[in-house]
């Protein structure tokens, strides 16, 4: 997906007092390395003394690869919305049907097919999953529930995060929700999730 999906919640965000910048990537066409590098160097540029990362599906995933191969003292917290970091039932479906394994784009089988990265634990990471099981993953047998419809709320669950929470959103609507967006300017601003009940 292309930066500008971000619109919506970067407004808001920014409605919250945070200086916010998008970032583009070429996942489809370029690997893992080479989005990382490009990642890196968007970060680089940035003057600010206080860095926080926030990444939906396989953009949370590249944020994770960049802080491994680039540390960066800067980052602070980083929320994954979506991110499938403990492995991808629907991609690895996918990739078993001849013609079908380019669909998940080259940057996200170099993810599969390398060990997890390991990070500073002065990062404090933010895990925040969906349950509404609304998407293309629903018609791929035996991803497992609860699930936003593409990724299992499982497979969200980085080891190392500091908190974890599920809001009733599709892998989607996570990109629209005005309570995600909440939710993440909560964690960037406490290291801790609201865990209350919410809607979208």
């Amino acid at each position: 997906m292309h930066g500008s999906t971000f619109l919506l919640q970067q407004h808001r965000l920014k409605r919250r007092g945070f200086a916010v910048r998008r970032f583009s990537y070429p996942s489809m066409l370029q690997g893992l390395a080479h989005n990382t590098a490009l990642l890196a160097r968007f970060i680089d540029t940035t003057s600010v003394g206080e860095i926080h990362l926030l990444g939906h599906s396989l953009g949370g995933l590249l944020a994770l690869s960049m802080l491994q191969q680039y540390p960066n003292p800067r980052v602070r917290r980083v929320v994954l919305m979506g991110s499938p970091c403990m492995g991808c039932h629907c991609a690895a479906m996918l990739q078993r049907v001849p013609g079908l394994g380019r669909i998940i784009g080259h940057t996200l089988q170099d993810w599969l097919a390398l060990p997890r990265p390991q990070l500073s634990d002065q990062i404090e990471i933010g895990v925040l999953s969906g349950n509404r099981n609304l998407g293309l993953g629903c018609m791929i047998p035996g991803l497992k529930s609860p699930n936003d419809g593409v990724v299992a709320v499982t497979e969200t669950h980085w080891p190392e995060a500091k908190d974890f929470i599920t809001l009733p959103v599709s892998h989607a609507q996570m990109l629209v929700s005005s309570v995600c967006a909440a939710q993440v300017a909560v964690f960037l601003d406490t290291g801790r999730f609201t865990h209350e009940a919410s809607h979208p």
